[in-house]
């Protein structure tokens, strides 16, 4: 089976209708990817079939049991090398995306890659998490928040949950650890007003990657002291 036939199964397997243009997509978006990675960091991974499984699919097995759907508002905090939003957005045309992230050079790499792949309507931000999560434009305005790799979970929680409206969901892509983060986050859990929902385990084909999300609802309004400046939730997360 080769590279593509791997990411048109798996996208399948996720429920994903596949044709020509999101596979066309994706390979556009591993190229830049590639290219762009000569100059500045943005991932580890440069193999086509290992970026189309550990990014990739990665990302978009955030659709899992349907909190993330079509027609649905997210953003992506932390978005780095866009995963897993922009791979979200290549497979689900209507969500509304909001992609957000501290440094400016991958907003640039960010917005050529959805030039590239043709898509006009995402919102780019370049700024930190504990700033725009304060502004009214912003603050519980999403159905979910997502983030993959950036954080510990009560930091994550910190950076994340003040985005999203009450009764909306932030939907968190985990490692090996997701159990003990589990327990480290029960304070931010309730300070930050959500509830653990689910953990779903992931298995990516021809990979042995340990792989979780985990699934919270927000069930009351975020306290307006959250998140702290710039800086705080990450020295002292909430215990």
């Amino acid at each position: 089976m080769n590279n593509r036939d791997i990411l048109k199964n798996g996208l399948e397997d996720l429920g994903i209708a596949v044709d020509d243009k999101i596979l066309n997509d994706f390979n556009i978006y591993r190229e830049i990817l590639v290219d762009w990675n000569q100059k500045m960091n943005l991932t580890g991974i440069e193999d086509e079939k290992e970026v189309y499984i550990k990014h990739f699919l990665d990302s978009v097995s955030a659709v899992t049991n349907g909190y993330i759907k079509d027609g649905v508002s997210i953003i992506d905090v932390g978005t780095g090398a866009g995963f897993p939003g922009l791979p979200l957005r290549i497979c689900l045309k209507n969500i509304e995306l909001t992609l957000l992230d501290s440094l400016n050079k991958r907003i640039n790499f960010l917005q050529e890659v959805s030039k590239q792949v043709e898509i006009d309507n995402i919102k780019f931000i370049h700024g930190r998490a504990e700033d725009f999560g304060k502004l009214e434009e912003y603050r519980e305005k999403y159905d979910i928040a997502t983030a993959r790799a950036v954080a510990g979970l009560p930091v994550l929680m910190e950076f994340c949950v003040p985005f999203i409206k009450v009764g909306g969901y932030f939907v968190c892509l985990k490692g090996p650890n997701a159990n003990l983060e589990l327990e480290e986050s029960k304070a931010a859990m309730d300070v930050l007003g959500v509830e653990f929902i689910e953990k779903i385990n992931i298995e990516l084909p021809e990979s042995d990657l340990n792989h979780n999300i985990l699934v919270f609802k927000k069930v009351k309004n975020t306290p307006d002291k959250y998140p702290r400046k710039a800086g705080k939730p990450a020295k002292s997360p909430i215990k």
